[in-house]
């Protein structure tokens, strides 16, 4: 029994038991979705096609845009036979099998395409296996993932491969795959002469955020709920539930949605701030990582501009673990609301950083002496503590000592902002430097 489907689709693809989204698979490039990117004429997908000149390529994209679907055509379009492999379910073992098949197919004059779904699950080791076939020119490797390759696929074979990056689809493009689903009486829903008005098929791709299999499904199934002929919007609202969100907590999204609410909040947008946090707990995100990146947004951009920024903060983590899902929602909220109105300064991420650059650049010079203690007589006989002033023995606190090693005397790190309470704070610096003249 062979591991691998090589069957042609398209003997099947009538069987009305089989999901829409399968059924409705494109044949042809004019058939295919979205792309234009690479697929257009005279991109250059579209050449290695044309010109029959493929080369292994890793198809990266979210799910739902037709990275498995595209894999197929290439094949067919190119007459290679083409093996699909599942990377959640083989190992190194039927690794060796796929290049066995491939070798024998290749003896005999037929190329074979391997097609690696989500090849960002295997390991180095595994990835490492199919090195030799790829550079021997035994297999052409089309690998799919939903992760970035740079971070997820090996170097050595990246550098033997073409990394297209695949986009969702438009609502647009959406809306024309429904379409041509509804009117298809061989692949799709035609013989059921069903009618839709265009206001809900674009409910119906928006809520699928470019990914066609979902829009498939959602059709599929309000179809299967709505009476009579009429697709009817109780049956699209009970089919869709709520939306499915691009979202992969483990993944380049994550990082992407908590780029763009840090990215909201630090130019002082209260509501694309909460856009963002919105995607986020609808998306599961963990609530507790979302209160850690808060607390990071209120040091690191509002800081003593408004100080009650972490303590907000601060509160709104403490109430999120007090209280869980979903009231601790609202606290997470309010703080990405303070936060986003808050006065803005990085002076304090500025000061740390010049500070940083001169413990990097410079030579750790000793502690000068009179900021030592001196808690033995030794100590003091060494002149520890020697030259100390002490701040409270001193009219306003203020003494004219240097605290800073010798080669940096004079030095200033930090330059408080005129926003919020930092134009307090810079007045306060101007008044203790005038008061260290005095003493001097």
């Amino acid at each position: 029994m062979s591991l691998f489907d090589t069957s042609p689709a398209e003997l099947a693809r009538t069987d009305k038991r089989r999901p829409l989204a399968d059924r409705m698979r494109p044949e042809t490039l004019e058939e295919y979705a979205g792309q234009e990117h690479i697929l257009g004429s005279g991109k250059p997908l579209r050449a290695q096609i044309e010109r029959d000149t493929l080369t292994s390529m890793i198809l990266w994209g979210p799910p739902g845009v037709g990275k498995t679907t595209l894999a197929r055509l290439i094949a067919r379009l190119t007459h290679c036979e083409f093996m699909s492999y599942s990377a959640v379910l083989s190992g190194i073992k039927e690794i060796k099998g796929v290049m066995a098949d491939a070798e024998r197919l290749r003896a005999m004059g037929r190329r074979t395409i391997v097609f690696i779904d989500e090849i960002h699950r295997f390991n180095k080791a595994q990835q490492d296996a199919f090195l030799p076939y790829v550079e021997h020119g035994d297999i052409i490797l089309i690998g799919a993932t939903t992760e970035n390759p740079s971070f997820e696929v090996i170097s050595a074979l990246l550098s033997r491969s073409k990394v297209y990056a695949l986009r969702p689809l438009t609502v647009e493009e959406i809306i024309r795959l429904l379409k041509r689903a509804l009117e298809d009486r061989e692949r799709g829903l035609g013989d059921l002469e069903i009618e839709a008005s265009d206001d809900l098929l674009e409910q119906i791709a928006v809520m699928a955020g470019g990914d066609a299999r979902a829009a498939y499904n959602t059709l599929e199934a309000a179809v299967a709920a709505s009476p009579e002929k009429q697709l009817s919007s109780q049956a699209v609202e009970d089919a869709m539930q709520r939306k499915v969100l691009l979202y992969d907590k483990a993944g380049e999204e994550h990082f992407n949605l908590i780029s763009a609410l840090h990215k909201s909040v630090r130019s002082s947008d209260p509501d694309a701030s909460l856009y963002w946090l919105a995607r986020m707990l609808e998306a599961g995100e963990d609530r507790m990582y979302i209160a850690r990146r808060l607390v990071r947004m209120a040091i690191e951009d509002i800081s003593l501009a408004d100080p009650k920024a972490l303590e907000q903060t601060i509160a709104a983590m403490q109430a999120v673990h007090f209280l869980g899902i979903p009231e601790g929602d609202l606290a997470l909220a309010q703080a990405a609301i303070y936060l986003a109105v808050a006065p803005k300064s990085d002076a304090a991420y500025k000061a740390l950083d010049m500070a940083s650059a001169d413990v990097a650049t410079t030579t750790a010079e000793p502690v000068p002496f009179h900021l030592r203690n001196a808690p033995t007589p030794l100590m003091k006989q060494f002149g520890y503590a020697q030259g100390y002033q002490h701040a409270h023995k001193f009219q306003d606190a203020v003494t004219d000592m240097e605290c800073l090693p010798p080669s940096l005397a004079g030095r200033r790190y930090y330059f408080p902002t005129d926003r919020g309470l930092e134009k307090r704070i810079a007045e306060r610096l101007d008044e203790i430097r005038r008061l260290k003249k005095k003493v001097e």
